[in-house]
């Protein structure tokens, strides 16, 4: 199915079910919350990589404003949902000041095998303890899917988009398989995995793209 979205291209990737928290500061995307908030509108958020419009975008629908500041910024709760394939782009909506774009919805397998994801659980598990970080990742059978930990076991941008365009859930499987039986905790990979536990649930201040 292909419809037209509000489009809100970030420096990051939301993956299916994340929380995703966010302060809106730019005119564009306050008028874009503002009509999520009034209208129910969800949007989609493409990555952006060296500036880059990449085609995959997850859609995200606003859950709640957490604040409002006096100049008009504010910091929202948001959750990640389908995801897109964008197909066209539109620098601005028709009477918008945010960017538009004709979205084509993509069938994700989310039937993934409990044995490989507790495998990959258990795995996780022990890199977060030789690296002493304090994050819970639940068991296969509580309901763990790949997707809850693409932020967080040392992935680049790059390969954490990789693992969003992973429409099979096996492959999704064995791309994180092979990712963390090559981690060293001694190295890059172990900082970027402490850096981004420390900072799940902070509100992002992040700068959208200027074409």
């Amino acid at each position: 199915m292909t419809q037209e979205l509000p489009i809100f291209p970030l420096q990051l990737v939301v993956f299916p079910g994340e929380s995703l928290n966010l302060h809106i500061f730019e005119d564009r995307y306050r008028q874009l919350i503002n009509d999520a908030e009034a209208e129910g509108t969800t949007f989609c958020v493409p990555t952006v990589i060296d500036n880059a419009l990449l085609p995959i975008a997850t859609e995200v629908r606003l859950t709640s404003v957490a604040q409002r500041y006096p100049g008009g910024e504010s910091d929202v709760r948001t959750e990640g949902g389908r995801l897109f394939f964008l197909e066209d782009f539109w620098k601005t909506v028709p009477g918008k000041l945010y960017p538009g774009g004709r979205c084509r919805e993509l069938e994700v397998d989310f039937q993934e095998d409990p044995d490989l994801n507790q495998e990959i659980v258990n795995l996780t598990r022990q890199i977060y303890l030789e690296l002493g970080v304090d994050k819970t990742v639940r068991n296969a059978k509580d309901g763990f899917r790949t997707y809850d930990i693409g932020h967080y076991v040392g992935l680049r941008l790059e390969e954490e988009y990789q693992l969003l365009t992973l429409l099979n859930a096996g492959d999704r499987q064995r791309f994180l398989l092979e990712h963390l039986r090559s981690i060293h905790p001694e190295l890059r990979e172990g900082k970027r995995i402490k850096d981004r536990a420390l900072l799940n649930g902070h509100f992002k201040n992040l700068v959208p793209p200027k074409w």
